[in-house]
This record gives structure tokens, sequence and C-alpha cells, in this order.
């Protein structure tokens, strides 16, 4: 079991399991977990009567009674098994000013043009409300400190850390200065991508094919836990640090958001229902391995924490 830093408030949620046995949803403090099987199956379950759990989970926090385990002890999974996961592409402005420069072909437009184009792209898309949004696989998810298979047919993998948004309440057509309401938590994700096949080059005219960059299994490691939203504070400021064997490659704020999460709530909501623990994830900051030209390797440690949340630590693993 890994240590994190530390969280923001009393008690997170997580997922977990002793030796063998089956996994359970856990209150956790400090250095200890309370299991909360008894109340229900699945964090999901928890999140689905959030309004009235939340104050039972505070109230158990502050007791000594119940079945605490000890966290050390424990494998921690992911925290949450969503139904669907919605992801935002393009959402934070350094990152996508250095993508448009690293993707642009030798020899094409000189980089402070690239950028000043890019820069009014976003503004527009800021003044219109136009999140960029696209479907993610729970299949792909995986645990905070598990490892992250790299498919053998992968040549360009990377690594993308980003704010999760956790729903409670169901969501439907909601404007965004309601939209926070429906959020229970927030977590960490890392949306592992297979770059060479972000963009199908034997059909230029459709653009992305996400399936295929972002959908394998092990590419979204999530949590370790489920920090309530009410702990976080402001969600568009928050650090989110990923460092690479040490090294740090992403240290960026919340702040560059181009949509904060409750225009992506929003956004969202007006096509489908977010349901109970659902993801949306808010996008990934500057610092990627496309723009530093150093791409994951079989042995390389991803380390991935964001303000309050806790810390993830993933090792890559060659799938050949």
């Amino acid at each position: 079991m890994e240590t994190s830093p530390p969280l923001a408030g009393p008690f997170a949620l997580g997922t977990f399991s002793a030796g063998s046995g089956p996994a359970f949803p856990g209150l956790v403090t400090g250095d200890r977990v309370l299991d909360l099987s008894v109340h229900a199956p699945t964090t999901r379950a928890l999140l689905e009567r959030w309004d009235d759990v939340l104050p039972l989970l505070h109230a158990a926090a502050a007791s000594t009674a119940g079945e605490w385990l000890p966290l050390a002890e424990l494998r921690v999974h992911a925290p949450v098994e969503p139904r669907q996961i919605f992801q935002s592409g393009a959402n934070y402005r350094t990152h996508v000013i250095d993508l448009a420069v690293a993707h642009e072909p030798a020899g094409g437009r000189p980089a402070g043009q690239v950028r000043a184009e890019v820069a009014a792209m976003m503004d527009r898309r800021a003044a219109e409300d136009r999140p960029y949004v696209f479907i993610g696989l729970p299949s792909s998810v995986t645990g905070p400190y598990d490892d992250v298979v790299i498919p053998s047919w992968c040549t360009k993998p990377d690594w993308e850390l980003e704010l999760a948004a956790v729903i409670g309440r169901p969501a439907f057509r909601m404007d965004p200065e309601n939209a926070l309401d429906h959020v229970a938590a927030y977590t960490i994700a890392n949306d592992v991508t297979a770059r060479e096949v972000v963009f199908r080059r034997d059909m230029p005219e459709i653009g992305t094919d996400w399936l295929r960059a972002k959908g394998a299994p092990t590419f979204t490691p999530l949590g370790p836990y489920l920090v309530p939203a009410a702990f976080v504070g402001d969600p568009g400021d928050l650090q989110v640090t990923l460092r690479l064997n040490g090294e740090v490659m992403q240290d960026e704020s919340t702040k560059d958001m181009i949509f904060d999460v409750a225009r992506l709530v929003s956004y969202v909501s007006r096509t489908v229902e977010l349901l109970p623990g659902d993801l949306v994830l808010t996008g990934s900051p500057a610092g990627n391995g496309l723009h530093h030209g150093r791409l994951l390797r079989d042995g390389d440690v991803m380390e991935g924490t964001i303000t309050g949340l806790g810390a993830q630590r993933n090792r890559c693993r060659d799938e050949r």
C-alpha cells in the first residue's frame, strides 16, 4: 500500500480489499479505514444516497465504533466503478497551444503564428460555451497503484493527469449555476493516451479515434479516494502535478482551464443524464510527454497529485 499526501477534510471514501477477500467500500480517516459494506455494497451505491449518507459519514469519522482496519494492510482499488465517463479535451490553454505547436509538421507555420491562432480559437470556444467532450470507457479504469500496461501495438504512450468530478445527485439539463450541487466528490484520473493513433491517417476527414487512443485496459488510473466536494473548496484553484521517475513534468493550476467544472457538468447534462458515480474528467494541463519529447517506457513510474486529493503511483509495464 502506498502513502498519500494529506487529504482535504477529515475523511474520504475508497474501495479496498484485504488479502484475497472481496472489495468493499471504506471510509478513510488518517491511517485507518472503516468497512462500510454493512451500509452499501459499493461506493457507487453510497453515492446514490449521497444526501443521506454524507451526515452518517461525518458521524462515523468522529467515532471509534465499527470495524476499523489499518490502511497499510489493505489493497486500494479504483474508488468507484462508473457507469459513464465523460472526458473533456483541449480544456487547458497552455496544453492546447503546446500540442498544436508539437503537431505542426516540419517546415510548417512558425510557432508564434500557431500559438496566436490557437489562442484565438480557444477564446472563441469559451465565448460560444462549447466545450469538447467525448466518451471514455469504464473498462479502462484501474487502481491508483496498479500497473499501466502498454499494449504491444502502442508506440507513443503519454500521460495526462486530470481532475475528475464525481457525480452524486442525477443531473439532466442543469444550468452552470446549479451544476456543482450535483458533484459529490473529486478524485484524480490519469488519461493515458496512445498519441500515434489519436488521428486516423486513413480517414483524416473523420478526425480523432478516442477508442483506440484511450480505451485500452489500465489506461485510466483512478483515485486513490473520493474526497467530498465540500472539503475540496474551489475546484478552479487546485494544483495538478505529475512526476515521471521523480522529475516534475506537469505542474499547473486548474485556473488554466478554459471551461470550469460547473460549465463542463452543465454541458454534458444538456445531452445525457449524469448518474451517481459517473465521472467528468476536466482535461489535462500542459506538460505531457509529447511536449517534453519523452514518452512512457517499460519500468517508468508516474506519480500524480492534486491538491487535497492524495496521490496515485503507477508503474508502466510493456505488454510484451
